[in-house]
Parts: structure tokens; C-alpha cells; sequence
């Protein structure tokens, strides 16, 4: 076996749901997002990992808990894209004030943009790489999870706008003949 990154993106919550932009504002989850953590637990369960890692905000932590992990390390570097000014509106109500805007393609005022996200999550890579043939399991969000992604990969934190994730779900990084590799994807 070679390093192993796991990612579980939080259960749902009310913004999330609603395609509301969620970074620091600290929501929990609704019940069903609880359920979702609940049944992520069996399939965590006989998957050992070295080192557990968790975003500061309390959906990734409550999802962390209930899947079984509620030791898991706070690692600040997971915690979601910061939106600044756009904090809680969704996509089509920024773009009548920014025609087109994308968080992956525009910036967020007040907020991050992807390359500060990318060098953020950089430090969660080089964590989970310096295992030594472990796994590392991490509890984070959507945005900060697809840009995690692309930087295990060697991309771009923007191209992480190709990797859509879904609540509950479970996603590994791994490697293919010593390249990184997505091994699943939004499971």
C-alpha cells in the first residue's frame, strides 16, 4: 500500500442544502445530515488510519464524531474556502451584482481566493504524504475538499472545479504506478 488521502465531506446542513456559500459561519447539521454521519460510520470502521484529521467548524467535527472518529485532530488548514462578503448567498445571487462570477474563476472580497485556499491545503497533503504507506482520513467541506484534491493531484487549485462532492460522501486519493490518482470518488 502507498499514502492513502480519505475525504469525507460533511453531512448536510441548512445552507448547504440551499446551495448557500458556507465558510465560517458554523451551522449544524440538519437531522438528516446526522443520519448520513451515522451510516458513514460502518463504512469507516475496519479502514485503519494513522492520523485523522478534522476542520475546526462544528459539521465537519459532528460528522467526524458520529462516524466514529470523535478523536480526530483539528487541522485549521481544512476548514472551507473563506467567502468573505459573499458569506451565506448563493451563486446566482452573487452573479446579479459579478455577471458570470465562480468562486473557482472571480475573487471573494473580504475572502480567499483559490491559489490561498490551494497553499492552505498544501500543508494537509504534505501531511497525509509523510505517513509512510498510512492512511489519512479527513473531515472537511465541499470547496475545500475539491481544491485538497487537485493539489494531491498536481493541479491547480481551480481545477478542483471539475470534482463536484456531494454531503456524506467519501472520496480516496491514492496512487497508480507512483502517480497520485483519484482511487474514488464522491461515494
Amino acid at each position: 500500500m502507498s499514502d492513502e488521502l480519505w475525504l469525507v465531506r460533511h453531512g448536510p446542513t441548512e445552507w448547504s442544502e440551499n446551495g448557500r456559500h458556507t465558510s465560517s459561519t458554523d451551522l449544524p447539521l440538519l437531522p438528516e445530515g446526522e443520519k448520513k454521519a451515522i451510516a458513514l460510520r460502518q463504512r469507516l470502521d475496519d479502514v485503519e488510519f494513522r492520523q485523522v484529521l478534522t476542520s475546526p467548524l462544528i459539521r465537519a467535527r459532528r460528522t467526524a464524531e458520529l462516524a466514529g472518529h470523535e478523536d480526530a485532530e483539528v487541522e485549521p488548514a481544512l476548514a472551507e474556502w473563506n467567502y468573505g462578503e459573499y458569506e451565506g448567498l448563493t451563486t446566482p445571487q452573487i452573479q446579479q451584482s459579478v455577471p458570470h462570477w465562480s468562486v473557482w474563476t472571480h475573487s471573494c472580497p473580504g475572502g480567499e481566493n483559490a491559489d490561498q485556499v490551494g497553499a492552505r491545503l498544501d500543508k494537509v497533503v504534505q501531511r497525509a504524504r509523510v505517513c509512510g504507506d498510512q492512511r489519512t482520513l479527513a473531515f472537511a467541506h465541499g470547496h475545500s475538499l475539491r481544491v485538497l484534491a487537485a493539489r494531491w493531484l498536481g493541479l491547480p487549485a481551480t481545477e478542483g472545479r471539475l470534482l463536484r462532492l456531494d454531503t456524506a460522501t467519501i472520496s480516496v486519493l491514492g496512487y497508480e504506478h507512483a502517480r497520485p490518482v483519484i482511487l474514488r470518488w464522491n461515494c
